[in-house]
């Protein structure tokens, strides 16, 4: 009789925990859906037979972490807007080494920080090195106006590129938002099945429900961070070019420097023409117009030269051999 009622117990416990699980799931989805009546063997539970359960526990908990965990927010839930603002500048300046350290000195000043900054030297035609510089840093979305203007005041020319981009992330910060939510319900469910398992399996089964259930928590916190910091924190990346590389001098309007440059390059040009058209053919035609003389034409000629001079001996002989005798000529006394 003890043994009946304690089995009863154990299965009224189990009756209620699902009972508690259908209805958090219910309640989670977005759209209900109908369940279909439990039922149970009375006669069973009278003979002290133990009835066959819908599902188990381990069951129940990996239904749970498998039920869909991307839902939209209540209506009356405030949104959060979140824009990502990026912007780009390519600026002309006098010297980019101290631009470079004047914008990192901004940076600090509105509450940012500098992701990477580079500065090279760029050879110009005529042999001249000049600076040139590149930064991205990162301030605060709300001063991203402010940052700009003091940037450009580096140059007193336009900027030669500037782009803003801005992000709208809402929706997407929002099913994350949701979906943290309704893992977070569904680790504490979780926890409160693995409180109450009795065998070693469904107490197994649930912690490995749960390490999973607890990676995906992270991963969307981890997402939902990365969202909020790069709309907190916008992202601006600056060019800087030495004025020397790209002002030419002008004169009314003329700018011999620019005509001479296009000279020396026509005369350089030239000049490599003529030396590549003079290497080709020492280097290669010269060789393979001697290979081709030596193998074909030389061997050819003397054939030639060959045959002509049989020729010419075989037509001497016929001659000799037809020519006519001369009459004797008389003696002289």
């Amino acid at each position: 009789m003890n043994i009946n009622y304690s089995f009863q117990k154990n299965l009224i416990f189990k009756i209620a925990l699902f009972g508690l699980l259908l209805s958090s799931i219910l309640s989670a989805c977005a759209s209900a859906s109908k369940s279909a009546p439990v039922e149970w063997n009375d006669m069973a539970v009278s003979q002290g037979v133990a009835p066959e359960a819908p599902a188990t526990i381990a069951q129940e908990a990996s239904e749970w972490a498998a039920t869909d965990t991307t839902y939209n927010m209540d209506s009356q839930e405030e949104l959060k807007r979140l824009v990502i603002k990026n912007a780009s500048l390519s600026l002309i300046v006098v010297d980019p080494v101290k631009s470079l350290e004047r914008i990192t000195i901004l940076a600090d000043e509105l509450g940012g920080f500098v992701v990477s900054a580079n500065l090279s030297q760029t050879t110009l035609s005529n042999g001249l090195k000049v600076p040139q510089g590149s930064i991205t840093i990162r301030v605060p979305a709300e001063k991203l106006t402010t940052a700009l203007i003091k940037i450009e005041n580096e140059s007193d020319q336009e900027p030669q590129n500037k782009t803003i981009d801005s992000q709208d992330v809402t929706r997407e910060y929002t099913d994350l938002r949701s979906r943290l939510r309704n893992l977070e319900d569904a680790e504490e469910q979780l926890r409160k099945i693995m409180e109450n398992a009795f065998s070693t399996d469904d107490v197994l089964s649930v912690y490995n429900r749960l390490v999973e259930v607890r990676e995906q928590i992270e991963v969307t916190k981890g997402q939902i961070q990365y969202y909020e910091q790069s709309a907190a924190l916008s992202s601006i990346s600056v060019t800087l070019t030495a004025d020397k590389a790209v002002q030419p001098l002008q004169i009314g309007g003329w700018q011999p420097a620019g005509v001479a440059k296009e000279a020396v390059e026509a005369l350089i040009k030239t000049l490599q023409f003529l030396v590549n058209a003079f290497l080709w053919v020492v280097i290669y035609i010269v060789p393979v117009i001697l290979v081709i003389y030596m193998l074909f034409i030389l061997p050819f000629s003397l054939f030639v030269k060959f045959l002509r001079k049989r020729r010419a001996q075989r037509k001497a002989e016929i001659l000799s051999i037809h020519k006519p005798a001369e009459p004797n000529q008389p003696e002289k006394e």
